[in-house]
């Protein structure tokens, strides 16, 4: 998915904080307001650009009073006083204005912000929590116990919840991460797609969960029959159900395609050919300090699987396509929302998969993840 907004310490939290702040007394409920971005400062005025992209004039007497406030605050308690001067360029702000304001002009009566820099710092942050967390597809669910089991590459994670856990679902139909929706864990079900950030144990076979976002995804793959580029969609018949499906690519999808020398060498490990001569040498090492002892062939399951890991982990570093780039009759692997029988939205499409495909051991299909399982999301603090 393209780059999600910071709606979780940014301008989602300081809607809260507004909402918390209109509940006292300091400030009338009904005073006109504008809740954006600073786009310039001068001694006496800010331009502030709120989510619709529209520009607000503000002016700000000495008398205005202006809080600060830490990424992540969902009210007042804990704002530092600030000045008209600690207001830069980037910083998050909400200007309650005065009785009588009209238009996009604004005389502050309060300025509420939150530094652009301290918001980074949340992200980075956030962005680690992510990368230690975990994810891959849900195999059970014990709500009454706070468990969820998932199935992790070749491995099995353990998520335990708690009732300050953060769970949330993707909206159905979107492949927007900031459309995602509050959730509980009753709500999520075994096949569905699961992300986790939160403490692991020691083995990395359990982790407890501070946030978790779900979804319930489709992985299709095939070759595309039809293209019709006014209407944004695709259509292809599925390997896997040998249904016809009619997949939509939207400006949030993540197009990529697979240089050609890369989908070779993907293709001889799925085989367990060339491609995994260092792997084999490796076991041939090993073997030698063992008493000869070879290691275990891989199955084709174990072969699919970890392909399909490394093609999720890679996904960020291919070149990017359009919709206008793919061709009738070339392979495609699509993760997807589907709300509808027959119709889906892109998640994530891979294009120039035809040797992937055609080495996939039989029976065993080989599935993507909508989120890059190497770690957090691509500029952002939740799955990409």
């Amino acid at each position: 998915m393209k780059t999600r907004t910071w709606l979780g310490t940014g301008m989602l939290a300081l809607a809260g904080v507004l909402g918390s702040a209109s509940a006292g007394a300091q400030t009338p409920a009904a005073a006109p307001h504008a809740t954006g971005t600073v786009k310039a400062t001068t001694a006496t005025d800010l331009t502030v650009t709120v989510t619709t992209g529209q520009d607000y004039t503000v002016t700000v007497p000495s008398a205005a009073n202006i809080l600060e406030v830490a990424p992540g605050s969902h009210d007042l308690k804990s704002s530092t006083p600030a000045h008209l001067g600690d207001i830069a360029i980037g910083d998050k702000v909400i200007v309650t204005g005065t009785a009588g304001d009209a238009g996009t002009s604004l005389t502050a009566q309060r300025i509420i912000v939150m530094k652009s820099a301290a918001i980074a710092e949340t992200h980075a942050a956030e962005s680690a929590a992510w990368t230690q967390g975990g994810g891959g597809i849900v195999k059970s669910v014990n709500a009454s116990a706070g468990t969820i089991t998932v199935s992790s590459g070749l491995k099995t994670l353990t998520v335990q919840t708690a009732p300050a856990t953060v769970v949330r679902r993707y909206a159905d139909g979107s492949v927007r991460f900031e459309d995602a929706v509050a959730s509980s864990v009753g709500a999520i079900q075994p096949g569905d797609q699961l992300r986790v950030r939160g403490t692991k144990s020691a083995d990395g076979s359990s982790i407890t969960a501070d946030e978790i976002v779900t979804g319930s995804f489709r992985n299709f793959s095939g070759t595309i029959a039809s293209l019709d580029s006014a209407a944004g969609t695709l259509t292809l018949k599925d390997l896997t159900t040998k249904k016809m499906v009619t997949v939509a690519v939207t400006p949030n999808s993540d197009v990529r395609r697979i240089p050609p020398d890369a989908a070779a060498r993907m293709a001889a490990r799925l085989r367990g050919g060339a491609a995994g001569a260092g792997a084999a040498g490796a076991g041939a090492a090993g073997a030698k300090n063992t008493g000869g002892a070879q290691p275990p062939a891989e199955s084709g399951e174990h072969r699919a699987g970890r392909a399909g890991m490394d093609l999720s982990q890679m996904l960020s570093h291919l070149p990017t396509e359009t919709l206008a780039g793919l061709k009738t009759g070339e392979a495609v692997m699509i993760v997807a929302t589907a709300s509808q029988p027959g119709k889906a939205t892109a998640v994530t499409l891979l294009a120039g998969v035809e040797s992937i495909l055609a080495a996939q051991p039989a029976g065993e299909a080989m599935t993507l993840s909508p989120w890059s399982m190497g770690g957090a999301p691509e500029g952002g603090g939740g799955p990409q």
